[in-house]
């Protein structure tokens, strides 16, 4: 049975970048994603307009890129679920939905991390059409606009002040009447004329034909209905990061980000990780793209270590 240098799980920016770099370091890498498509959340992103050299890059197009990227130098795509990773062994298994079972003598986790949703009717519909879940990555296109902010946590308020300097308001809605961010934000968004805070309020529906027009919105009080014209929305409700391989044996932090610094070496020899899953500070294309990087040279320095055994 063949055994693989370096298996990737995850063909997001993160495990793309790693192929690209594993291939150049003539690594036998091969890439699992268990999704038809590679890409990662930016498939779902219209535009990407902030990875260097490739502005205004559509973000199923950007996606496309890495992966011919990685296929045109040699690396292997494989459609396929991973149900378990067996690593007692300096080969490790890793065992596929389908029965099947892969030889590897490293592993990169890139599985990512998902936006938690409100899960209100027309929030699927418009995501890249008004609906956000990044301000950074999308709030250039709601120069000199009205847009509202969902969250009440450091995310949320900074989403806020970043978007007060180029719209023209900012509604920021909050379920609670008081803010979890740090005080230095509650202080920056009290003082800022642009952003008007709605409190014990949520999100009901969102509305509009092919973009954002509207959003309903309730006090969780007195049960108030209401309707706010906006033209755009930015959730910032939290993020879940999609680790539940090696759940049990990783380390990882209070919200279950899988702690590795940029090396991306975990507290299992052997295994590695890059991407949204990983505890950083900033989780962008260009940070995941940096960080499949810098996998490849922790698994190139943990390969000139590793003892096989005599078959």
């Amino acid at each position: 049975m063949k055994i693989y240098d370096l298996i990737i799980i995850g063909a997001g920016p993160a495990g793309m970048s790693a192929a690209i770099y594993a291939k150049r370091a003539m690594l036998e890498v091969l890439v699992l994603e268990k999704e038809a498509m590679s890409g990662g959340q930016i498939v779902q992103t219209y535009e990407v307009d902030n990875y260097p050299g490739l502005p205004k890059m559509n973000g199923m197009d950007l996606g496309d890129q890495f992966f011919n990227h990685a296929s045109d130098l040699g690396a292997e795509v494989k459609t396929g679920e991973v149900l378990e990773i067996k690593h007692d062994q300096p080969v490790k298994e890793i065992v596929l939905k389908d029965g099947e079972v892969l030889k590897t003598k490293t592993v990169m986790l890139a599985t990512g991390a998902t936006h938690r949703k409100l899960g209100v009717p027309g929030e699927e519909e418009l995501i890249g059409l008004g609906v956000s879940y990044c301000a950074t990555c999308d709030g250039a296109f709601f120069r000199n606009k009205t847009v509202a902010v969902v969250g009440g946590g450091d995310v949320a308020l900074e989403d806020a002040l970043f978007l007060s300097r180029m719209c023209e308001k900012v509604y920021l809605i909050h379920r609670r009447d008081e803010f979890r961010g740090a005080k230095i934000l509650q202080d920056q968004v009290a003082k800022n004329d642009k952003i008007q805070v709605i409190w014990n309020t949520v999100v009901t529906k969102i509305d509009g034909n092919e973009r954002v027009e509207s959003i309903s919105i309730k006090d969780v009080h007195n049960d108030v209905d209401k309707s706010l014209d906006v033209d755009g929305l930015f959730i910032a409700v939290g993020t879940a990061p999609q680790s539940t391989l090696l759940k049990d044996e990783l380390k990882m932090d209070e919200r279950g980000y899988i702690v590795a610094g940029e090396d991306g070496v975990t507290n299992i020899p052997g295994i590695f990780v890059g991407g949204d899953q990983r505890t950083k500070n900033l989780r962008q294309v260009v940070t995941a793209a940096a960080d499949g990087a810098n996998c490849v040279v922790s698994v190139e320095n943990y390969l000139q270590k590793l003892e096989l055994p005599d078959n």
